[in-house]
């Protein structure tokens, strides 16, 4: 274990592709550098199958390979890797990490890459079909829904933007929510209900989703009259919504009314020598590309940081 042994340069908490890019410019940069994965290192690209709008691979790689690679590079660069979470951060001149299980870690700069998990509806098979038909990212995903029929439950701006995403690909996107007026704003409304491709089912919920290998349908409950009905898709979006990890900022770090940190000039948070890069930080795009060059960001930030520490 790492840990109280030494004072880090920098200490990266998360494990995806903000994190992994950090630490590649800051141990680069030859600062001694710690990565705080939590237990299963890699962030949402675990939950993806095929990466194809990640630049550098002319075939697409898959999510979980992609971060595997992330992390061997960072390993090359001699990034300590620590498999534990952290349970709080003491500012400080250094920080000090409170580690889950009772130790401490202390580092001049930190930098918040935890990401942020989507909502998902907690329907039976929904782990078991997740990147086989079921998918929170539309930009990500919409591409392998060609010619198909998909549903999207939702009916916020997200939902919305997911839905019209789609109709580049699909053939038919039918929106399912739980009321009968959407949450969305006007002109995203107008957008989805004049697509010739979009329908909507109202006042109704996904309770159920089917398939074996793939997606091959959903179980649709009227919330009015508790009528239910198999319908047939290749493939459900759910859009209702992200959670950012930043439980353990609160009172801290600034955070926003969703719980995102809140940052100013992208990465800086309102604690000196505290950055945030990625989806913990980033409501909109939340593309494996932007968290990287946020991490980019952060780095090279930090790095900036500590030097004015030694002036």
């Amino acid at each position: 274990m790492v840990h109280m042994s030494k004072i880090f340069d920098v200490l990266i908490i998360g494990s995806g592709p903000a994190a992994y890019t950090a630490a590649i410019y800051t141990a680069r940069a030859a600062l001694s550098t710690a990565i705080y994965a939590g237990d299963v290192p890699g962030g949402q690209l675990l939950l993806t199958s095929e990466v194809e709008n990640f630049p550098g691979f002319r075939e697409g790689i898959m999510g979980p390979e992609l971060m595997e690679e992330m992390k061997a590079q960072a390993e090359r660069f001699d990034v300590a890797m620590v498999n534990e979470f952290i349970d709080k951060i003491e500012p400080g001149k250094p920080h000090t990490v409170h580690i889950r299980g009772g130790e401490k870690a202390q580092a001049k700069s930190i930098i918040i890459a935890t990401g942020a998990q989507a909502r998902w509806l907690g329907l039976k098979n929904e782990t078991r079909l997740m990147a086989k038909g079921i998918s929170a990212c539309a930009t990500c995903d919409g591409y392998f829904f060609q010619g198909k029929h998909v549903v999207v439950v939702g009916g916020g701006d997200t939902a919305m933007e997911e839905a019209l995403t789609l109709t580049k690909f699909a053939d038919k996107v039918t929106v399912v929510h739980r009321r009968d007026t959407l949450r969305a704003s006007k002109i995203m409304q107008e957008r989805a209900k004049k697509h010739p491709k979009i329908e909507f089912i109202w006042n109704s919920a996904v309770t159920d989703v089917f398939g074996e290998a793939m997606v091959s349908g959903v179980e649709i409950t009227n919330l009015q009259t508790d009528e239910k009905q198999e319908f047939a898709c290749e493939g459900l979006f759910v859009a209702i919504g992200h959670i950012p990890a930043t439980e353990f900022l609160k009172g801290v770090i600034d955070l926003d009314e969703k719980g995102y940190v809140a940052v100013r000039d992208i990465v800086f948070t309102n604690v000196e020598g505290i950055f945030a890069a990625g989806d913990v930080a980033d409501k909109r795009y939340r593309q494996a590309i932007t968290a990287a060059g946020d991490g980019c960001r952060a780095a090279l930030e930090a790095e900036h940081f500590l030097s004015s520490l030694e002036d």
